[in-house]
């Protein structure tokens, strides 16, 4: 099973951080190495070592490894970014992939007009001609205000 590996003598790097004894039966012990205490110094201080051992005793024994690297993550992100944490990464790569979107959507409208060929003008050349004309910056730009605003609503899809 992954994660239960025979531990050397040391205790684990959840009961060095919290100044315990580390038991055979720790949960933490599997999951958060003596070797890389930074993993859940993060997560113990986002969530709480407390809160960690509730959600790993209620997590089903072969989901716990997936558990405990969603939590290192999220702790990690939202350390970084304290107000949006994921969320605010997410936002991040779809604003990028909207600008690369454009950025190809020009760039195709700008060879199809210098490859001579003209005989069928569609809606998306339409579109990307009028979009080389106006600024990325000008169409798309989250700024705090509709960046909350979009996070708010979740009911929203995704940028599509």
């Amino acid at each position: 099973m992954r994660g239960h590996e025979p531990r050397s003598s040391s205790s684990c790097a959840a009961c060095k951080l919290l100044k315990r004894r580390c038991t055979p039966t720790c949960i933490f012990a599997p999951y958060f190495r003596s070797s890389d205490p930074i993993t859940f110094a993060k997560v113990h201080k986002v969530f709480g070592a407390s809160n960690v051992s509730k959600l790993l005793t209620e997590v089903p024994e072969e989901q716990r490894q997936e558990t405990v690297n969603s939590l290192a993550y999220e702790a990690e992100v939202r350390l970084k970014d304290p107000v949006y944490g994921c969320i605010g990464a997410i936002a991040s790569l779809q604003k990028k992939m909207l600008e690369l979107q454009h950025d190809l959507t020009v760039a195709r409208t700008r060879l199809h007009a210098h490859s001579g060929v003209n005989n069928h003008v569609d809606e998306s050349s339409e579109l990307a001609a009028f979009l080389d004309l106006v600024p990325y910056s000008d169409l798309m730009l989250l700024d705090g205000s509709s960046l909350d605003a979009y996070l708010y609503d979740l009911g929203q899809p995704p940028f599509v």
